[in-house]
């Protein structure tokens, strides 16, 4: 799983058929310390995130295709709730 911030949305009229109606969010890496990491994923949303939120997403083909309940589905990443807290060793 990956943790990561809601930096903007996908909008698309021509798609594959799987993609009606979901809604995909660009989401940027971060750290749990909440610095930006390398890279950014595009994600299906099923936890009603939005702009700015730190969200936790699944980045794993088949588990994606379970949450979303779909054998075949063409994903890869899928957000699956919004993070209220990170606590680690080294937050003050």
């Amino acid at each position: 799983m990956i943790i990561g911030k809601v930096i903007g949305n996908i909008h698309s009229t021509i798609n594959h058929p799987f993609y009606d109606g979901k809604k995909m969010l660009v989401v940027e890496r971060i750290e749990p310390d909440g610095k930006p990491a390398s890279g950014y994923l595009v994600a299906i949303d099923r936890a009603g995130a939005g702009p700015g939120e730190t969200v936790l997403v699944l980045d794993e083909g088949n588990g994606a295709r379970q949450v979303l309940e779909s054998k075949d589905g063409p994903v890869r990443s899928v957000i699956v709730g919004i993070v209220d807290s990170i606590e680690t060793e080294k937050t003050p």
